[in-house]
């Protein structure tokens, strides 16, 4: 079983910070990570589909992730982003972040071959479990179809489960498609974790976990609220309209620029490009203007 914290998991998808060469502004990294737990997350995953972890050298995160770790973060509140074409790559990513002590992995699925069937799925992550060894914990198998073409079924999750026991620990689900939620919740007996905030209240109240949220680095107060209260946020639904309005992860970052008034924040790695100025600016008059209307 996934722990979660107080019976529910509120957790960042962090945006990643970058210097003027480029490279992870890491005291900017961790000073975020920091301050999202200061204000009642439960945890943070660096190097998501949000922290463009795909775009990041392995070097470049193990150095990143220890620094949050020196930094005074707990280690036990971080779940590593994994998503890596290639099986050694995932496997030295994974060992190395349960090494350090975190609470769990977020594992994508071999993304560059499109279309391998559950067996040769159920191969890829049988093979990192096992090559995890007895550190093997807290795997949250990631289902992103959009981003990886590669989607994860109920039936290998729970064939996986049934292999590996505890060591599978959650689902996270960034289809933002609710049949597919509820089809992870009905047929699997793997906890869930919701990628998409629009649909994060009513799925709560169905028996989803709580969430791995980009939204979560601009409100965090309020993805906590909602996920250990299990209601609802009028802002969240408007919210994701308006950023998928754009390119998200780069909409994203630039609603975080907006909020934290520090422009670097939306600044992106290629292949991703930042959205334009007016782009910008009319993103964050949207979203002034949404929460004037959706006040906490």
């Amino acid at each position: 079983m996934f722990e979660s914290w107080n019976g529910r998991a509120a957790m960042a998808a962090l945006t990643t910070p970058y210097a003027a060469d480029g490279s992870i502004d890491r005291p900017a990294f961790a000073a975020h990570a920091q301050a999202l737990l200061r204000r009642g997350l439960d945890g943070v995953v660096p190097f998501g589909t949000t922290g463009e972890g795909a775009s990041l050298g392995l070097a470049e995160k193990r150095a990143a992730l220890e620094h949050l770790v020196r930094a005074g973060i707990a280690a036990d509140r971080i779940v590593a982003g994994v998503a890596c074409a290639a099986l050694p790559d995932a496997l030295e990513a994974v060992r190395h972040a349960l090494a350090l002590g975190c609470r769990g992995v977020l594992v994508a699925p071999p993304f560059y071959f499109k279309g391998p069937d559950d067996e040769g799925l159920y191969a890829w992550y049988a093979q990192l479990i096992e090559g995890a060894g007895a550190a093997a914990r807290g795997v949250v198998l990631y289902h992103i179809p959009s981003v990886t073409a590669v989607p994860l079924s109920p039936g290998l999750v729970n064939r996986l489960r049934a292999a590996f026991g505890a060591a599978i620990g959650a689902v996270k689900d960034s289809s933002g498609d609710l049949a597919t939620a509820r089809a992870f919740l009905k047929q699997t007996q793997v906890p869930l974790l919701i990628g998409s905030e629009d649909l994060l209240g009513g799925l709560l109240g169905e028996g989803a976990l709580g969430s791995i949220s980009g939204l979560a680095n601009i409100v965090p107060e309020r993805l906590a609220a909602l996920i250990h209260r299990a209601g609802s946020d009028g802002l969240l639904p408007p919210a994701v309209r308006a950023l998928m309005t754009y390119p998200v992860i780069p909409a994203i970052k630039a609603l975080h620029a907006h909020v934290a008034r520090e422009p670097r924040w939306a600044h992106t790695r290629p292949p991703l490009a930042p959205l334009g100025a007016r782009e910008q600016q009319a993103l964050g008059r949207e979203w002034d203007a949404l929460l004037a209307r959706h006040a906490a």
